[in-house]
């Protein structure tokens, strides 16, 4: 009969309940999410199979053939599209279609309804949608090993994706090798408690105000070096927490939290490894080939058995593909020979507080490392940029300070004024600052005396909402009493190119990481004082720039326009009316050409 006296020694494989012969053993989750098997004593008979095949009590090594020293890749899939729709270069995708054209049936671990993680197998292609892209929680098993073992048995090819602990757990069931099994394992650096998983979904439900519909673990659209995690909610709205705002991904990466305490003393790194083939995220492939990282995704990719090399020979024509040194997948990923951290001390408090103070406040107070230190680096940048963007020029840095003032400008705050950039700002203008805005850029001129132009007339309204930059040539107007709303990025500064005209007169405002190509045009009046005889002409409309809009070069945004979440205006398109959320125009005037757009920044 298994019991687990020490939780580090429970991988969370599931595979004891499948081999039961009597149904005995269930799973219970404990205070931190995580399921560990319950034996029911009544049905019990003291077989002990549970005890003889647990991957924890009866680890062995890796099958007899697989290398010690495997064939190393970094690939990506040919289809940009599938890189986009995968968690690195879209490895996993090529593996599963040569399986799905061969008739085979492929297994991986998916959402459910509510976003926990199960292990899932089916021969139907039209399911790789869902088994593709990681999931940072371990997925239940239950009921996965026999599926496998039924379909194995009645002589049906089998691709099996899943942790190297499962990938051992599955071995361990089946007890004898099988010719047409193909097993891949990945790179894990820990799986997260569906506890504190639950909880950051909650959070970012009620922050939205509404319900979570699907999400998608490092989404592309903002790189793939930015680890985002993106939700998409029933009222349609969009959010992506990348890096540097999701807690949850601070909580994983900083200070490693909230794995499953096994994970702290993993038995299944090094090598060789487990399975046929490993695939994962090929971290550090720039150092060695810059031209493997378009910030898209690069699979690590390593061929462990000669079943796994004969296999990769079919995937070949699927991917674009470089054999480099085992020594530089090494260098990147620590997680391949080694657990990735320890048990931390605070662990126990860390989940006492999560009941009591919830999700948020707790991460912040456990998993966000040395904020001071972090203050001080964000004002060092500042005083950089300041030095940078000015070139100690005394006109420039007296504009900077008069308009910032010396305590925003410490706190990461303010206006950053290059050279040649004149501002003409009426007293009674407010100027209120949440980030840094550059104006007159010249990063790739830096002795251009091109002019920036500020204009701000009365109780006018400038609000810097994050951190944005204009290239030199730029010119804001903005008239009495009009507000001019700008967000900066998520991900560090938006950004505009040179020659941008922004005009006015009542409401823009332009969300986070929209991106302004050269000498694009935005405004919101024809002039207060130019009026015509149509029935509803307004002087002034107000204009709204969506979240990662792309405005390419040469393009006018005119009054009244709303240009949707993720947009894409074509060079040269004269926009008058709206643009949806995803969808690209051109023209003049520009009409919709294409539709669910996605692109990364």
């Amino acid at each position: 009969m298994i019991s687990i006296a020490e939780k580090g020694k429970c991988c969370g494989c599931n595979m004891c309940g499948d081999i039961c012969p009597v149904g005995a053993i269930s799973y219970l989750a404990d205070e931190e999410g995580f399921l560990y098997p319950e034996v029911d004593g009544s049905k019990c008979t003291d077989c002990g199979l549970c005890e003889k095949v647990c991957p924890c009590l009866n680890k062995s090594g890796a099958p007899l053939e697989n290398s010690g020293t495997p064939k190393c890749y970094a690939a990506e899939h040919k289809s940009t599209s599938v890189v986009f729709s995968s968690t690195s270069g879209g490895m996993f995708t090529a593996l599963a279609e040569v399986m799905y054209a061969e008739k085979g049936f492929v297994g991986g671990a998916v959402h459910n309804e509510d976003f926990s993680v199960s292990q899932f197998i089916s021969n139907d292609k039209n399911d790789l949608r869902k088994l593709r892209r990681s999931k940072d929680l371990q997925s239940n098993s239950e009921g996965f090993y026999k599926k496998v073992k039924d379909i194995l048995d009645g002589g049906e090819k089998v691709l099996v994706c899943s942790l190297p602990c499962q990938t051992y757990a599955l071995y361990q069931y089946l007890g004898k090798e099988y010719d047409n099994l193909l097993t891949v394992d990945l790179v894990c650096a820990g799986v997260n408690s569906p506890k504190v998983w639950r909880k950051y979904l909650d959070l970012i439900e009620e922050k939205a105000g509404s319900k979570i519909v699907s999400t998608e673990n490092k989404s592309k659209e903002y790189g793939w070096k930015n680890l985002t995690q993106k939700f998409v909610f029933e009222n349609g709205e969009e959010y992506f927490d990348t890096v540097k705002t999701s807690l949850f991904t601070k909580g994983f990466i900083e200070s490693h939290l909230y794995l499953r305490p096994s994970c702290y003393e993993c038995m299944f790194k090094g090598f060789p490894r487990i399975a046929d083939i490993t695939i994962g995220d090929f971290w550090g492939i720039e150092k060695y080939d810059r031209k493997a990282d378009r910030d898209l995704g690069t699979s690590l990719v390593l061929i462990n058995s000669g079943k796994g090399e004969e296999y990769f020979e079919k995937v070949k024509s699927r991917i674009v593909f470089k054999e480099v040194p085992l020594s530089v997948a090494l260098s990147g990923n620590p997680a391949l020979s080694k657990p990735i951290a320890k048990l931390p001390d605070n662990r126990k408090e860390f989940f006492e507080d999560l009941e009591k103070c919830g999700f948020e406040e707790t991460v912040q107070k456990y998993g966000i490392r040395d904020k001071k230190s972090k203050g001080i680096r964000k004002m060092l940048r500042t005083i950089y940029s300041v030095i940078k963007h000015t070139r100690l020029h005394p006109y420039s840095l007296y504009q900077t300070i008069k308009y910032s003032g010396l305590k925003n400008l410490c706190s990461g705050k303010g206006i950053i004024c290059g050279t040649n950039s004149h501002l003409n700002i009426d007293k009674s203008a407010k100027l209120e600052f949440e980030g840094l805005l550059i104006l007159g850029r010249k990063e790739k001129f830096p002795k251009s005396r091109e002019e920036s132009k500020l204009f701000m007339g009365k109780d006018s309204k400038l609000k810097i909402l994050g951190d944005f930059a204009i290239d030199a040539s730029g010119e804001i107007i903005i008239f009495d009493e009009a507000k001019l709303i700008i967000h900066g990025g998520k991900i560090g500064y938006s950004d505009a190119n040179s020659g941008l005209r922004i005009i006015c007169g009542s409401r823009i405002e332009i969300m986070p990481d929209a991106g302004l190509g050269r000498n694009v045009s935005i405004r919101d009046t024809n002039g207060n004082l130019h009026y015509m005889n149509t029935p509803g002409y307004r002087p002034s409309r107000p204009v709204l720039i969506g979240e990662k809009a792309w405005l390419c070069d040469s393009c006018s945004v005119m009054p009244g326009v709303s240009i949707g979440r993720g947009a894409v205006i074509g060079g040269g398109a004269f926009v008058i009316k709206s643009v949806p959320d995803h969808a690209m125009v051109l023209g003049n005037p520009a009409e919709i050409v294409s539709e669910n757009v996605l692109f990364k920044l």
